[in-house]
């Protein structure tokens, strides 16, 4: 998995290529740590476009991430997620806590404007 970033305002883009499963997610969080604090981040936007696959550690990386941002006041949200990762995020309930957005030009607005 490589992992690449962007950023509009105080939104931190995260796009991500590959598995993210028990191999990779340790050092996903700490890239996204360290980019996060590097660019003073509020949200952070996951970009799925290119994941095919994503475990419990996944899961377990996406939850500690939305742990650390939400004490910050921020949100989190994903975009462009397959229907593979669309149903390990129903089944673990994370769209209870993290929206899901389809296109990421309109997560891009929806954070600008404090949609979220």
């Amino acid at each position: 998995m490589t992992v690449e970033f962007s950023k509009a305002g105080r939104l931190l883009i995260v796009i991500m290529n590959g598995d993210l499963d028990h191999c990779s997610s340790e050092e996903i969080r700490y890239k996204i740590e360290k980019e996060y604090k590097r660019i003073n981040a509020k949200n952070i936007l996951f970009d799925f476009s290119n994941v095919n696959f994503m475990d419990s550690s996944g899961i377990g990386m996406i939850i500690g991430r939305y742990k650390k941002i939400e004490i910050n006041g921020g949100k989190v949200a994903v975009t462009c997620i397959n229907e593979n990762i669309r149903k390990i995020f129903e089944m673990s309930g994370l769209f209870k806590i993290i929206e899901n957005v389809d296109d990421k030009n309109e997560a891009i607005k929806k954070f600008s404007m404090g949609g979220f």
